[in-house]
């Protein structure tokens, strides 16, 4: 890990570095200038020769890069990337508790938890750094970018690891509610197991047959939707809220699991079937809530209890 960056962060995110240490499994090359090592490195990124006329590639000390600089082994690089647009995403992100220690917030639908891909400043660490001028926000757990509802962060680096062994070791009682359709002849509660893989790269996860189990979840029948509810979704299927608690931690297990069903929850831009929804369509949020989230305190041994203030049926806030 580098050192701490001489760059503060910038709109909630930290700068991105670069070592010009030899990466495992490559031969170390003695590069002219350290130029030549930023071409090689970040040169179908960025425009490099730019960057260094702006000064901005700087070193530990916060000396910036010069283009007649020799290459140096060893060296720390920080900088600031140029963000790509962003669409807005709708909603707010609500702050439900704070302390010294944690934040527990709504996530709104459609924004990522994390800064990935093509979302960056769009998404909750980056927004709420800034917002609440907490530099070392880190959340605990995740939250599919298209699911709403509670998210718990640490304040501080030095309490990331008391948190993120709570859910590491299943010791969160999350619970979600979901609309789906009700199916007749569907005996619930159940608990689906199987074993969900999900390959770099590919937007949808699948159910390898035979394989032993790797995600466990309870489904539980709650209530049927009203009719003013029901209104919402058209005159189509009747429809009805479920309680879910899920026992580990799968990407998209849920969503498979109901779908899996024959229940898909309402919205799903990906189970069963790929609606290739474009990136930025905000006006039909997947009906995913995660509404409690309950364990004790790693540091103090109190009883933590949260729920969320969203309702389900989710509304859209495009």
């Amino acid at each position: 890990m580098p050192p701490r960056s001489p760059l503060p962060q910038r709109l909630g995110l930290d700068a991105a570095w670069l070592s010009s240490a030899a990466r495992e499994g490559e031969p170390r090359i003695d590069w002219p200038l350290m130029r030549d090592w930023l071409h090689h490195r970040v040169g179908k990124h960025v425009d490099v020769d730019a960057f260094i006329a702006e000064g901005r590639f700087v070193t530990e000390s916060g000396a910036p890069v010069l283009a007649a600089d020799p290459f140096r082994p060893n060296v720390f690089v920080w900088f600031y990337r140029d963000l790509p647009e962003e669409a807005p995403v709708p909603g707010r992100v609500r702050v439900l508790f704070r302390d010294d220690r944690i934040v527990v917030v709504d996530k709104p639908a459609f924004l990522s938890t994390i800064p990935r891909g093509m979302h960056v400043r769009e998404s909750v660490v980056v927004r709420m750094r800034h917002e609440l001028g907490l530099p070392e926000l880190t959340p605990m757990h995740r939250l599919d970018r298209v699911t709403s509802g509670l998210l718990l962060l640490s304040t501080e680096r030095r309490w990331r690891g008391a948190y993120q062994s709570l859910f590491q070791d299943g010791e969160v009682t999350k619970t979600y509610r979901a609309v789906a359709p009700i199916r007749d002849g569907l005996e619930l509660p159940m608990t689906v197991r199987n074993h969900i893989f999900k390959q770099r790269g590919i937007m949808q996860a699948e159910v390898i047959a035979d394989a032993a189990p790797n995600s466990e979840s309870l489904v539980e029948f709650e209530r049927e939707l009203s009719a003013a509810e029901q209104a919402h979704f058209g005159d189509r299927e009747p429809r009805g809220v479920y309680r879910l608690t899920p026992r580990t931690g799968k990407t998209h297990q849920l969503r498979i699991h109901l779908s899996g069903l024959g229940i898909p929850i309402e919205g799903d831009p990906l189970y069963p079937v790929n609606q290739d929804v474009a990136i930025d369509d905000f006006s039909t949020p997947l009906q995913l809530l995660a509404s409690e989230l309950r364990f004790v305190d790693p540091v103090d041994s109190s009883e933590r209890y949260f729920t969320s203030e969203l309702q389900i049926p989710l509304a859209s806030e495009a």
